[in-house]
This record gives structure tokens, sequence and C-alpha cells, in this order.
């Protein structure tokens, strides 16, 4: 077995990774290490808001809210499967009590992935085609960048299936600049390089060297402006580019009705519901005072099971997965709403 499927094994002990496609199960793994603390040293203190989820893999973690330790979780127990005091701001500090052995994601790298994985039925390895070089690392690394992120979740599937393979040899412009800018671009296969033309050089001024993941291109869609600059291919490669209309089209944000805690409390004392779209395991181990569950892969099966004429606030543990629930049932003719910020925001 392999060091990536030992971690993915590892992976699959934790919720909600555990509810994650293999294929996409495996794409997370390549981003994620398992790192260590001495005794006495800090995961995270009480009050950052580093964005990062935290399981620990063997060792006791005290968990200390003023100088006193509030609770413990130790690897290998049923706590130890959920991630660590999850809430930002952080309530309490985390400090290793023995040797602990830790895994780290980027919070919204996973909150990401999971919206990408339940909204579809496809996986990674069926998105890619025919690309045997580039596996899904392009996809990871896009999922990962920050821009990304605010890509409507209900869109996410919707990007990844009308993007179109190019393929490209040494040399190959693959965007001029003055050209007007009709694709949006990223780098999947191979190198390339960033020039702009200048008056006093023709031959271009050396801007940037792209790689595997790197994304070009869009600057030129969103001001509707013509390419400020050439890239060439360094390499054979390969890219994935999506039209200048599903770019905008897809951008853009859903109409979503948002609200906050207070707003969402009072609809659901007026006669509301709260739905809960993540995954059972993570419902189990926290959720809202009445809320049903119902998995976000599972809303368009189970959504006659809903009332027409009840209005429903929509919640996940952030506001991403809950989005892209809110968005199936708002297109279907239910009265839907989104807590904003999810059930892990640091409500007053």
């Amino acid at each position: 077995m392999t060091e990536e499927q030992k971690l993915t094994e590892l992976l699959k002990r934790f919720s909600p990774l555990d509810g994650l496609k293999r294929d996409n199960l495996l794409a997370l793994a390549r981003k994620v290490q398992i790192r260590e603390l001495s005794p006495g040293q800090l995961l995270f203190k009480e009050g950052d808001t580093e964005k990062r989820t935290f399981y620990v893999v063997t060792g006791t973690l005290d968990l200390v809210d003023g100088g006193k330790t509030v609770g413990t979780v130790e690897g290998g127990s049923q706590l130890a499967r959920n991630p660590i005091a999850p809430v930002f701001p952080r309530r309490v500090t985390a400090k290793a009590r023995d040797r602990v052995q830790f895994i780290s994601i980027d919070s919204d790298l996973l909150d990401v992935m999971l919206t990408w994985d339940q909204t579809g039925t496809y996986e990674v390895s069926e998105l890619q085609g025919t690309q045997e070089e580039s596996n899904d690392d392009w996809m990871t690394m896009l999922l990962q960048a920050k821009a990304f992120h605010k890509i409507p979740p209900a869109n996410i599937q919707a990007i990844f299936m009308r993007m179109q393979q190019i393929n490209y040899k040494s040399g190959d412009v693959v965007l001029k600049q003055g050209a007007e800018g009709d694709y949006f671009y990223v780098l999947t296969r191979g190198r390339a390089l960033v020039t702009r033309e200048t008056p006093l050089s023709k031959d271009g001024i050396k801007l940037a060297e792209l790689s595997v993941g790197d994304t070009f291109g869009e600057e030129a869609l969103i001001s509707d402006a013509k390419r400020n600059a050439t890239v060439t291919m360094q390499t054979d490669g390969s890219v994935m580019r999506l039209g200048k209309d599903d770019f905008k089209k897809l951008l853009n944000e859903p109409m979503l009705d948002w609200v906050s805690r207070e707003q969402a409390e009072q609809i659901v004392s007026g006669g509301g519901q709260w739905l809960d779209v993540r995954l059972p395991s993570e419902f189990e181990n926290q959720h809202l005072d009445g809320a049903v569950n119902i998995p976000l892969y599972f809303i368009r099966l189970k959504i006659n099971t809903l009332d027409r004429n009840r209005q429903y606030v929509v919640c996940c543990d952030t506001g991403r997965r809950s989005s892209a629930g809110a968005y199936i049932l708002s297109e279907r003719g239910f009265n839907a709403f989104v807590l904003n910020g999810g059930i892990n925001a640091d409500s007053p």
C-alpha cells in the first residue's frame, strides 16, 4: 500500500471525510500530511480565526478555557472522529498533553470539496476524461484557490462539466495580447509563460511562469477588456477552458435569501423548520434543536417529503453546502432561506 493510500484509509476514520467519494478523498489526501506537537505545545489559541480543520490521530489534546481544562480529545476515540473545536473564532485553546499527531486541512478547501462532491454524481476520475498525465492536481489546486471559493457552490459542478480540454504544443500561443477576451483558462498539463509587449520591448517582458493548476484570462472577461498579456506554452501541455458567457453566468451568485441567526430563529419560531444538509455523522455530533437532517446529496430524492407550505432555513457548518441546498429547493418552488455563516459562526 502506498503512502497516499495509507493516508486515504486514515482519513476515512474522520467525519465528514468518510462521506467523500473515493477519488475525491484520494485527491484530498494529496493535500494533507500528518504533523506532530510536543507536550505543552499549542495547536491553536482561543480567539484564533485561521480557517483550518484539525483532527487528532494519536495522543491527547486538552481543550482549555480561562486556564481550566474543559475537555480532552484522545486519538482513536469517538470524539476524535470529529473536527476539534470547529467554531471560529476558536472558543478554547488546544494544548498537547503528550506527543500528539494531528491532521490539518484548509477548511475552505474541505468545504468546497464536500459541496462539489455532494452536488453531483461525477467523480474526479470521470471529470478528467482522457487526461492521463495531469490526474486531478489541477482540479484540487483550482478548488484550493481563494478566488474559486467565491464561486457559488451550486455552480461548481456546472463549471467543471462545461469546461473544454484543448491540447497545445511547445511554443503555441494560448492567448494573445490585444485580442478579445473569450475564455477563462486553467493549465492542466505542462508549463506556460506570460509576457507583455511594451513600446520598448516587442518581444515582451516576462511577467510570470504558469504551472499545473494556475488560472488565467479572467481579468479580460470580468472587465470586458482586451487581453493585457500573451500566454505561450513552454512545453507540450493542455488547458481546460470555460467560455465567456458560461464564465459570467456561473460566477454570479444565484438568487438566494440569506438570513442572520436571529432572523432564522424568528422564522423557525413562527412555524419554519431548520433543515440541516450536512452528513449524518456531522449532524449526530452537533445540530440545532428541532432540526431535520437531509444530506445535500439526498435533497433531490427526499424533496417530496418536504412541505411546500412551510418555510425552511437551510443550514450547514459554514453556509456553503446549505446555499447549494437552498438553491435546489428554490428552483423547485420551495420557500427556502440560508443561514448566513452556518451553525459554526460565532453567534452572540
